[in-house]
């Protein structure tokens, strides 16, 4: 099978779970500046998850436009992927009700971190799908972004109870910071 009806049905889903994360905020009570006040951590939260979801879109992109086929594997892992994705719009509208708290900044960063081993099960059904010597297989390399943003992830989930939410938040935004670009190593081979 091609990989073109997976990325139409990803784009979709991606372009659902977006809308639904700008439907989980509220419009502000008031009309001035100091309205917005209150809406802040649902706002804060909101970009930081549409941040990464437009990441994980972009490398998905980049992936798949290197694969050449995928087979039963790869689309229930891509499944893994999206069922993880779905859940930001949950785990912000979590944020907005209960505040910066332990266990819902905690709860994100759990959902990013099931989010990156699923992407990482996914570019192994990629390259079993294809070969040791497929595109995917010789654009993934070291991992070393991969590995350090999942144990940034699993820091700041623990240090959401042990230390301070807000660090978790810091931790979760400076991986996405190294995750801004595009993952080269696709955009090489595709």
């Amino acid at each position: 099978m091609k990989p073109d009806r997976l990325n139409a049905f990803t784009d979709g889903v991606i372009a659902i779970i977006i809308t639904i994360m700008v439907l989980e905020m509220r419009v502000p009570e008031g009309t001035g500046l100091a309205a917005l006040r209150p809406e802040l951590p649902i706002f804060g939260a909101y970009v930081l998850s549409f941040i990464y979801v437009g990441i994980y879109w972009n490398n998905h992109h980049h992936m798949m436009q290197t694969a050449k086929r995928v087979d039963g594997r790869v689309l229930w892992s891509n499944l893994g992927l999206l069922f993880w994705l779905s859940l930001f719009p949950f785990v912000i509208r979590w944020i907005d009700e209960r505040g910066v708290t332990s266990f819902p900044v905690a709860a994100f960063g759990v959902v990013l971190t099931m989010a990156s081993i699923s992407y990482l099960v996914l570019e192994k059904a990629l390259i079993a799908a294809e070969g040791e010597s497929s595109g995917v297989a010789e654009a993934v390399g070291s991992r070393m972004k991969e590995w350090l943003s999942f144990i940034l992830y699993v820091v700041g989930s623990a240090a959401a109870f042990l230390v301070s939410p807000w660090l978790s938040i810091a931790l979760y935004m400076a991986v996405a910071v190294i995750w801004l670009v595009p993952d080269r190593r696709f955009e090489r081979k595709g």
